[in-house]
């Protein structure tokens, strides 16, 4: 391809094989041909069945590329409007439907939550063991605030750590699919909190608490009210928690890797019970399924400082503030947050903070704020670089060398990014 062609195709926005195109400001190179090896490599090496990206930047599309099986038994291949399930990435959803509220000036950021939702108001701190080797618990140090749920800093459980609280949460299954958002409240207010609120950071069931919220501040139910706020607005139209049957062959199947190495598919009636199965529970935390293009109209609004097209969401000013790092220096106990990166967490996204460290640490640009889902989805939104980019697999448990890869297919082994930015 001559040079004047290739610089009218790459100022069209089409991504071409060979070519690379450049942000000299911000020293990013991305080419087509690494991103496609690396997603090729994935699937080559059993890593994934199948696995997509789309990537956006100055306002067109840069690339976009699937490959491999989105359901290997059916010799489905990995396409553009394969649907998968996002999980943990439903979190910044839930996010922006909050602050549009607080934009209204229906809440405060640093308002006690029980002033909206009582049951708070009476919860415990697992403290060590009495005498009779019981847990023994007390009052927090402080009320958890609305800030708290939105940075992980609540002192909420997941379930995910060994400790008495985490044993109470499973035993009280607060996520229920049987129970409504308002029965889970009432539940997981019953568990002790691991910690004083603000204290620590530990990935938990705020995001679920924010639902809630949204639920009790707005009168209206979770799920249509998510759609009428965000998904309909920005045309996402094949995203939500509930799925109609005719989507389901477009599906990507959800694969479990196994001690040798192999993927084994995980049945599909406990893969796709958020979208298809009978339930009361919408969560805020989890259940949205999504496509590259779909869930890219939502990055790009971020992108955009609140707005896509002529749709505006949020306003500038709250994006920049939920993509500041939130958490106080203070706050050094931070679970698995370091594996992160050099990163802090605003309200909902994580934050990074600094460039990478090594060349182990994933590739990025300070100011960048994404997060991802249990089957090893990923985006992120990269303001220096004016850049979104969506990633897609299905993939337990959580593989972070597959984002690791992605990102430096995109940015380059040796990007680290401007200095300051």
């Amino acid at each position: 391809m001559d040079r004047r062609r290739a610089m009218t195709v790459m100022a069209a926005g089409l991504a071409v094989p060979g070519v690379a195109w450049s942000k000299a400001a911000a020293g990013l190179t991305m080419d087509r041909m690494r991103i496609d090896g690396a997603l090729r490599r994935m699937v080559s090496a059993g890593r994934v069945a199948g696995a997509s990206a789309l990537v956006w930047q100055e306002g067109a599309e840069r690339y976009f590329g699937a490959f491999g099986l989105a359901d290997r038994e059916a010799k489905r291949p990995m396409a553009r409007d394969t649907l998968v399930q996002i999980f943990s990435m439903t979190k910044p959803v839930t996010g922006v439907a909050l602050m549009q509220l607080w934009e209204q000036g229906r809440f405060g950021l640093d308002d006690p939550l029980a002033r909206y939702l009582p049951a708070f108001g009476n919860v415990k701190v697992l403290g060590g063991p009495g005498a009779d080797g019981k847990p023994v618990l007390r009052a927090p140090a402080r009320s958890i605030t609305i800030r708290d749920i939105m940075r992980h800093t609540a002192g909420f459980s997941y379930g995910m750590r060994d400790t008495a609280a985490d044993k109470i949460f499973h035993d009280i299954d607060p996520l229920a699919l049987t129970n409504s958002l308002g029965e889970f409240g009432d539940q997981l207010a019953q568990v002790p909190l691991l910690f004083d609120p603000g204290a620590e950071w530990s990935y938990s069931t705020g995001v679920d608490v924010q639902a809630l919220l949204v639920e009790h501040l707005t009168g209206d139910a979770f799920e249509p009210h998510v759609r009428k706020a965000i998904l309909d607005p920005l045309g996402m139209k094949d995203t939500g928690w509930t799925q109609p049957a005719d989507r389901l062959p477009r599906f990507a199947a959800s694969y479990a890797r196994q001690p040798d190495g192999t993927l084994a598919r995980i049945p599909d009636e406990k893969a796709r019970a958020l979208n298809f199965g009978p339930r009361k529970l919408t969560m805020g935390g989890a259940g949205l399924a999504s496509t590259l293009d779909d869930y890219m109209r939502f990055a790009r609004m971020l992108l955009g400082g609140g707005a896509l097209d002529t749709t505006r969401i949020l306003q500038p000013s709250t994006v920049r503030l939920m993509s500041t790092d939130q958490l106080d220096p203070r706050i050094t106990r931070r679970f698995f947050l370091p594996d992160k990166g050099s990163v802090g967490f605003g309200l909902d996204f994580a934050v990074r903070t600094a460039r990478p460290r090594n060349a182990a640490e994933n590739r990025g640009t300070i100011g960048e704020f994404f997060w991802d889902g249990a089957e090893t989805t990923l985006f992120w939104v990269d303001p220096i670089n004016d850049m979104a980019a969506v990633f897609f697999v299905q993939v337990v448990p959580f593989d972070g060398t597959l984002h690791h890869d992605i990102r430096a297919a995109v940015y380059g082994n040796d990007y680290i990014g401007p200095v300051g930015g």
